[in-house]
């Protein structure tokens, strides 16, 4: 039962990453996202430790659906990610955050 549910998760798991958009590999040098990085995840390698959102993104993505970007940082530090209106998540080494825009501003959850 034990090696059921493990072999269950994998298979979740390799399901949901076929399902996730492109992946784009943030320059060291760019401290900025981009609107058309929505729908994607953006990895961040010996990135600026201030990485911007975009001042006015879409409310859509290329794929028509709602903007959002998940950021995934491999170190080799930690990394805020600010927006507009005082918004602010710290993306600790290892860890993957979502960040949506709304109609009300940004969030994120992890």
């Amino acid at each position: 039962m034990k090696t059921a549910v493990i072999y269950l998760a994998l298979l979740v798991g390799q399901m949901h990453t076929l399902q996730d958009g492109p992946v784009i590999h943030l320059r060291p040098d760019q401290d900025f996202i981009k609107n058309e990085y929505g729908g994607a995840t953006v990895e961040l390698a010996n990135s600026q430790k201030v990485i911007q959102l975009p001042k006015q993104p879409p409310t859509v993505d290329s794929r028509g659906k709602p903007w959002a970007v998940d950021i995934k940082n491999a170190g080799p530090n930690s990394v805020t990610v600010v927006g507009r209106a005082d918004f602010s998540v710290l993306v600790p080494v290892g860890k993957v955050v979502h960040i949506k825009f709304t109609s009300t501003g940004f969030s994120s959850s992890q």
